[in-house]
């Protein structure tokens, strides 16, 4: 089989026309294709009046090895790589060791305990929060009536802070094991449209995340895996041996009940400060990292569809356009769009009382009226929170606190239009764009709340986004804030075979651990971590 890249045709092309283009693109006859499937489809949108549909297509012929030599040399023309999974190590037969243990339930956790239940590890998943339906629920709870739980929210519970996203499943990330086609097959099979296989930026939306997370923690069950909810870890258990040297041994949880463990993935999300300061109070090696603050910015959806696609804006092969942009400041910073959600709306996504959090997320329609997108800054920790590994976390609060009392103190958010914020005072009410967060958005100034530096690049960047995307800037666009979880403020260093630094049988993993950024790259990091106890298990 053959993989055959870069191949364009028009946006509405009959079906007929992609054969045809395979069979001109390498020279052959229609008799000497058996079969074509296609791999990927993205578009070429940089030519609004000539939009192109960009194909990845896999095709057999009747004498592959001719073609190749024709093509010797052409990165477009290529064997089809092998994209199956096989895991490195599976259980002994009759194995009967120790479980394993997996914190979080969230993307990284779930792919942890799905690949060590397929080894026949009959893995251990532990999570603070609900099953995914509870959490629902609880999450609309605040949404809908101000109320906050904080062990099970927009952050906590089964299926992580991804599942309340617009379940984004692309990333940057380089995989050179095809472990992102894993995630996405194990995906399909648990009920995400088939259409994920081959887009190029494929999404699956909140509704259909809950109903897969629920089908494969099923799957993991039935393989012998076990799980228990509202187990907040409260402690770990270390082994302090008479040469000094030291290995986790268990977890003691808030309930006061204990689990012997000696080898435990750590998938606890970005969110999960107290988890954080327990880990470093006992030793556990951390170090501070980047991450970025902001707001989030909505324009109408009609908006963006017009400045990405012009005529072809509402073309169904399209759907809902989204964006990308990023500028360098004067004074150094760099402004940003992060996680860009088309036709979806802006949620509190707070996991702490007195404190308000935004973030994004659509459905898998992204039919709703407001496109939104993080528009953030990035900062580092010797610049802007120096002098200890959790720093981060207390400006990230302090952000958060602020947000919280300027919205009213009611998990109301403050909000401000682009036109008022460029010109330096404070909104009083809002225009064409109307706010999606609810419990509901308060109009403030947030240069109140943000810091200058913040303020002085946004400034300096939405005229340059304006001209990128035609009325980004309009002085009705809405800004809410605060965002400031769009990623871990710590890194939890592990050595090549994925164990802490400082305590073996410690495998951090995933966003809160520092080594991913979103739901693909977090399962793909669920993945290798479980590759990882199962050889220090077996090895």
């Amino acid at each position: 089989m053959l993989r055959l890249t870069e191949l364009k045709l028009p946006l509405d092309h009959p079906p007929e026309a992609l054969p045809a283009a395979i069979v001109a693109r390498l020279g052959i006859a229609a008799d000497e294709m058996i079969d074509f499937a296609v791999w990927r489809r993205g578009n070429d949108a940089r030519k609004k009046s000539a939009i192109l549909l960009v194909y990845t297509v896999d095709v057999t012929l009747r004498d592959e090895g001719a073609v190749l030599t024709r093509f010797s040399g052409d990165q477009h023309v290529r064997p089809t790589p092998d994209t199956s999974y096989t895991p490195p190590v599976t259980a002994p037969t009759g194995w009967s060791g120790k479980r394993p243990v997996v914190i979080g339930a969230g993307p990284c956790g779930l792919f942890a305990g799905l690949i060590l239940a397929q080894m026949g590890f009959r893995p251990i998943i532990v999570d603070r929060g609900k099953v995914v339906r509870e959490r629902t629920k609880d999450t609309w709870g605040l949404w809908r009536r101000s109320r906050l739980d904080p062990e099970s929210n927009v952050q906590f519970g089964e299926g992580g802070a991804g599942t309340f996203s617009d379940g984004k499943l692309y990333s940057q990330i380089k995989d050179p094991r095809f472990l992102g086609r894993k995630v996405l097959e194990e995906f399909v099979k648990a009920g995400a449209p088939e259409d994920i296989l081959t887009e190029a930026h494929p999404h699956i939306g909140t509704f259909r995340l809950v109903t897969m997370v629920e089908s494969m923690r099923e799957t993991i069950q039935s393989l012998g895996g076990e799980y228990r909810w509202q187990h907040r870890v409260e402690d770990i258990l270390i082994d302090t041996r008479l040469d000094g040297t030291r290995r986790i041994e268990g977890l003691r949880f808030q309930t006061g009940e204990t689990l012997e463990a000696d080898h435990i993935v750590l998938a606890v999300g970005h969110s999960a400060r107290d988890t954080f300061e327990m880990l470093h109070d006992r030793g556990v090696y951390i170090e501070a990292k980047p991450f970025s603050i902001g707001v989030r910015i909505e324009h109408p959806q009609s908006w963006i569809d017009k400045a990405r696609f012009g005529a072809c804006a509402g073309n169904p092969i399209l759907g809902a356009a989204a964006y990308a942009l990023s500028h360098h400041c004067k004074n150094g910073r760099t402004v940003y769009s992060f996680c860009m959600c088309p036709g979806g709306r802006v949620v509190a996504a707070t996991s702490e009382e007195g404190r308000v959090v935004t973030n994004g997320m659509s459905q898998y329609s992204r039919a709703e009226f407001n496109a939104n997108s993080g528009f953030v800054v990035g900062i580092d920790p010797e610049r802007d929170y120096p002098g200890h590994p959790l720093a981060g976390i207390a400006l990230q609060r302090a952000l958060e606190e602020k947000a919280f009392v300027a919205g009213g103190s009611s998990y109301a958010a403050p909000g401000q239009t682009v036109g008022d914020f460029l010109a330096g005072r404070a909104s009083t009410k809002f225009g064409e764009v109307q706010p999606s967060y609810k419990p509901g958005v308060t109009p403030t100034d947030l240069a109140t709340i943000l810091p200058d530096f913040v303020v002085e690049a946004f400034r300096e960047a939405l005229p340059v986004f304006g001209r990128q995307i035609a009325n980004y800037d309009h002085p009705d666009a809405m800004m809410t804030g605060v965002e400031t979880r769009t990623s871990s403020p710590i890194r939890i260093t592990r050595g090549k075979d994925g164990q802490s630094l400082t305590l073996p049988g410690l495998f951090p993993a995933g966003e809160g651990a520092g080594y991913a950024g979103g739901i693909l790259s977090a399962a793909v990091d669920g993945i290798k971590a479980a590759e990882a106890v199962a050889q220090a298990m077996v090895g």
